[in-house]
């Protein structure tokens, strides 16, 4: 079974905007030195970077993406051993969450609806997406 999809962030990519406006004007205001154009570049590149979350599920692994590739993490999948929907609290944010209580790592760019897996070693996870059945049913039929 393979299931790819890419849910984009709305919220980043009108967050992202509006800071690099904001840079722009700061810019005009400090002349164009170099150390703040490089940190204004950086902080650009950090939000862009979850801008959008791609899931694909091949043959052997459900592999993640945020944004161009700079942070990616694949789970194999004979290792989980459940998927459930669930909805995440407000409070859990977007991005790359650890939370204590319980005890689990979530991956998000937009919206409350994700897909909890449960892996041999005990960890959980959480992936946001906005297509939480047809994401939980290829799972499913890729653990089998």
């Amino acid at each position: 079974m393979n299931y790819k999809h890419t849910q984009t962030g709305s919220l980043i990519i009108v967050i992202f905007i509006i800071i690099t406006l904001y840079f722009g004007w700061i810019l005009t205001q400090t002349g164009f030195k170099t150390p703040i154009i490089a940190m204004m570049l950086f902080i650009d590149i950090i939000l862009i970077s979850f801008a959008s979350l791609n899931v694909v599920i091949d043959s052997d692994y459900l592999r993640i993406k945020f944004g161009y590739g700079i942070y990616k993490r694949r789970f194999l999948l004979k290792k989980i051993i459940s998927v459930k929907t669930v909805k995440n609290h407000w409070y859990y944010g977007w991005g790359i969450r650890f939370w204590f209580w319980p005890r689990m790592i979530i991956y998000n760019v937009s919206g409350y609806d994700a897909i909890e897996i449960k892996m041999e070693n005990g960890k959980i996870y959480r992936i946001g997406t906005d297509e939480v059945k047809n994401l939980e049913s290829a799972i499913m039929q890729a653990i089998k």
